[in-house]
């Protein structure tokens, strides 16, 4: 019952939510272009699977992934976890490298949740078909995947030792900034976008559980300050990978022109 009361509960807020997106769709259809909505009850059925399905998603949300990546935080940052059978040394002082554990988790599923990122597949599908198959599909995930997971192992570290946000993030655009001048252009503004559409409704959720579980059971963090943050690194290092990506691939090219007997 609590569950049916809980989908209950979020139909009605995602209709409220909803709502305006309708209304602005509905007001330009009638009162701008001023045309009927071409296959109308196909539109109604489309707009019915979409609140359904974001019912369902958010209420997955919070019985699964919030939960999961909170609970995977905790247990491997507990002491007894860390420090194995040395009970003696839970109760000393942490040391950054204890945690290796939670920087391969990090890297891992930020790898995996990126790969299976709607909005990152379609990003890829569409920049294939644009270049002619110029730029590969699986390359483009993979570069794409890859900073997301080293962005969020930075993220956890920098959580784990307290360090300033600010520090890395500035350091992070300077890098973005240099990069640019060396990428290839074509590339560029697939790049700049490859960091929004990394962190979309799969990778999100768990990242933010991630970062708040790891603020909320390493001593001295606190989940309002350090928690959150995490996901700015998820968003900023996939656009150094895939420009990082695209400058290998260009030098890869150019090594190839000038082997003997290339055309």
């Amino acid at each position: 019952m609590d569950t049916l009361r809980q989908l209950l509960d979020v139909l009605g807020n995602t209709m409220w939510d909803v709502a305006p997106i309708v209304a602005v769709l509905f007001g330009f259809q009638f009162l701008v272009i001023r045309r009927r909505i071409p296959h109308f009850t196909r539109f109604i059925a489309g707009l019915a699977f979409v609140i359904l399905g974001l019912t369902f998603f958010l209420v997955g949300l919070d019985k699964a992934l919030f939960p999961l990546g909170h609970a995977m935080a905790e247990q491997l940052t507990d002491p007894a976890f860390v420090h194995g059978a040395d009970r003696a040394a839970a109760t000393i002082a942490h040391h950054w490298a204890d945690y290796y554990w939670v920087y391969l988790f990090a890297l891992a599923i930020g790898i995996s949740a990126v790969l299976v990122e709607p909005a990152v597949i379609a990003v890829a599908i569409k920049a294939n078909e644009v270049s002619g198959g110029a730029i590969g599909i699986t390359g483009l995930r993979l570069a794409i995947a890859i900073g997301v997971g080293f962005g969020i192992m930075l993220g956890a570290f920098r959580i784990i030792t307290g360090g300033s946000l600010h520090f890395f993030i500035l350091g992070a655009y300077i890098i973005v900034v240099i990069q640019t001048f060396f990428t290839p252009r074509q590339m560029i503004p697939i790049a700049y976008d490859s960091g929004g559409v990394s962190t979309s409704t799969v990778t999100v959720p768990l990242v933010a559980a991630l970062g708040l579980g790891l603020a909320s059971n390493i001593p001295g963090r606190s989940p309002l300050l350090d928690g959150f943050g995490l996901i700015a690194f998820a968003v900023l290092f996939p656009i150094i990978s895939v420009m990082t990506y695209a400058q290998l691939a260009r030098a890869w090219e150019n090594r190839q022109a000038r082997r003997p007997g290339s055309d």
